[in-house]
């Protein structure tokens, strides 16, 4: 699991710039580390931003959410069917079942509402589509807009990627 990350949050502070919070953040069993969510876009400067625990998916309703996410590799899985019950149940965790619309190339293909803007950090992973698959690296940008995928890990340390996930409209 990765190490613990520290977030720094800003304010104001009778018209001055002020450090309002500094410490480490969570990560998930799942290997999510939620660092803000706004609740509305555009989001009052002095909204409130601590992610929701227990960590969801996707970002509020015309909100967005920034995170850290590991991509483990796959080597730790035995069997087809372990890895589709696992995955099937990562997702009723997170409050996102509904988007597993159509699962039948990887146990982990999901579909959200959202436009995310992804870039890896550290570790390759392989991007699935539907029907089409890219190898990404490190500063790789991926820009994903509603689409069925999944993120895998054909190596053998775990990936980090960082994601903003911002509610989009069909």
């Amino acid at each position: 699991m990765t190490r613990p990350f520290r977030r720094i949050v800003t304010g104001q502070k009778d018209g001055h710039s002020v450090i309002i919070q500094d410490g480490s953040v969570p990560t998930d069993p799942f290997g999510l580390t939620d660092f803000w969510t706004t609740g509305q876009v555009p989001t009052p400067l002095n909204a409130p931003g601590e992610p929701e625990r227990p960590t969801r998916l996707e970002p509020p309703p015309g909100g967005t959410r920034f995170r850290f996410f590991e991509v483990l590799p796959r080597t730790s899985i035995r069997s087809a069917e372990e890895f589709e019950t696992l995955a099937a149940a990562a997702f009723t965790v997170l409050d996102a079942a509904h988007c597993r619309v159509d699962t039948r190339r990887d146990p982990l293909m999901h579909k959200t509402r959202t436009i995310d803007y992804i870039v890896v950090l550290r570790g390759e992973v392989t991007l699935l589509l539907d029907e089409e698959e890219v190898s990404l690296h490190p500063f790789d940008v991926v820009i994903q807009r509603g689409t069925n995928h999944a993120w895998t890990n054909a190596g053998t340390e775990p990936a980090l990627l960082m994601a903003v996930l911002v509610d989009a409209q069909l």
